[in-house]
């Protein structure tokens, strides 16, 4: 069990009320400090190869995802167990076995939802599968893929790719363009999107473009660049939080059939130090709700209930694969508030909230899951 404290960044905002960019870290002189938080964060489980996604079963066991194919069910003693029979998954590069979701009539259905990269003729493709979690929560029945990607691409990169559950039981799955930039604008391929399902994998009637014959009618949001990571507030709202280049990482507030840019306008730079597209901005693109710069690499995020800190309701939770931290944002518009940095933050990949309200998180580098919560005064 460790002790810690929240170290506090200033953010600053843009000349002419533009948005807020992060400025710097504190740097140990008192700038950009705020009183820190106490908190304890305990190990739950260790010993996972390159972990990428968890989620919580309603008995307070997890299941979790390693990149290379493997699901582990946690049980509430740390306890781990591996989760047979799921399909050959593409392990290379950002491929793998990625996100898992337990959806809200797990109790009745048994049903978990897996999302992957699946090799295909002609590359690799993001692909959603469901299966049914036996009885003692050793094998993965039933296994049926229900949605995978179009123009998949053939390299191993920015495959996305989170399932979240709506309010109203439909999916949202975040789809990475695969480093084929410009098709993150095309409505013909699922690179760089956001698309919307209903349980079944079948396309809901009121999706943005069921009636646009040049469109692919999953298609709920586009112009994402690899968006790993989603949640929804509560209010029913979808956010995602993207990969930018270098710089331009973002977190957006996502709207039916909006496009969001990538790659005509971005706040980053490419990685030779170029410009991207046109510039920031651009009639008929969507503007972040925040930006990093210089980047973070986020990678899941999470909106906080305010059950355990009253203070930080609706506040967003933000892992990151660089610098080794958690970024905490709250306002209107999105500041950054704090950062979490621990040696237990070290490239977080995934983090969600409890029904407790403990903040809980898989740091890949240490291969742990672990648990945030206040810290305990004097007994």
């Amino acid at each position: 069990m460790s002790r810690n404290a929240l170290l506090s960044v200033l953010c600053i905002a843009l000349p002419g009320g533009g948005l807020p960019v992060l400025a710097a870290a504190g740097d140990g002189t008192g700038a950009g400090q705020a009183e820190a938080s106490a908190y304890e964060i305990t190990q739950v489980a260790e010993g996972f190869e390159i972990p990428w996604g968890f989620d919580f079963l309603p008995d307070g066991s997890v299941l979790v995802t390693e990149r290379g194919g493997r699901l582990w069910h946690v049980g509430k003693d740390g306890e781990r167990q591996e989760v047979e029979g799921l399909p050959e998954v593409y392990a290379r590069g950002q491929g793998g076995l990625l996100d898992v979701m337990v959806p809200q009539d797990f109790d009745e259905s048994r049903e978990v939802f897996f999302t992957y990269a699946h090799r295909t003729d002609d590359g690799a493709a993001t692909a959603l599968d469901v299966g049914r979690l036996s009885d003692a929560a050793d094998r993965l029945e039933d296994i049926e893929r229900i949605f995978e990607a179009v123009h998949p691409g053939s390299g191993s990169n920015h495959f996305g790719s989170r399932v979240v559950e709506a309010p109203d039981g439909r999916l949202f799955i975040t789809l990475g363009e695969r480093q084929n930039a410009d098709e993150a604008q095309s409505l013909a391929s699922h690179n760089g999107t956001v698309v919307r399902l209903e349980r079944d994998g079948s396309v809901p009637e009121d999706n943005p473009f069921v009636d646009d014959a040049d469109a692919l009618p999953g298609i709920w949001s586009y112009g994402h660049r690899n968006p790993q990571g989603a949640a929804i507030d509560a209010e029913g709202q979808l956010w995602v939080v993207e990969h930018g280049a270098r710089g331009g990482d973002e977190i957006n507030r996502i709207e039916k059939g909006a496009n969001y840019g990538w790659p005509v306008i971005s706040y980053g730079t490419d990685y030779d130090g170029s410009r991207i597209g046109e510039g920031t901005e651009k009639a008929g693109m969507e503007q972040p709700a925040f930006y990093w710069d210089p980047s973070i690499a986020p990678s899941d995020m999470m909106i906080y209930s305010g059950r355990l800190w009253p203070e930080w309701e609706g506040q967003f939770l933000v892992g990151a694969l660089k610098f080794d931290l958690i970024s905490r944002l709250g306002g209107d518009p999105l500041e950054e508030i704090e950062r979490i940095k621990t040696p237990e933050t070290l490239r977080i990949r995934d983090i969600a909230e409890a029904e407790d309200g403990s903040i809980w998180f898989l740091s890949e580098d240490n291969g742990a899951l672990y648990r945030m919560a206040p810290e305990r005064g004097p007994e």
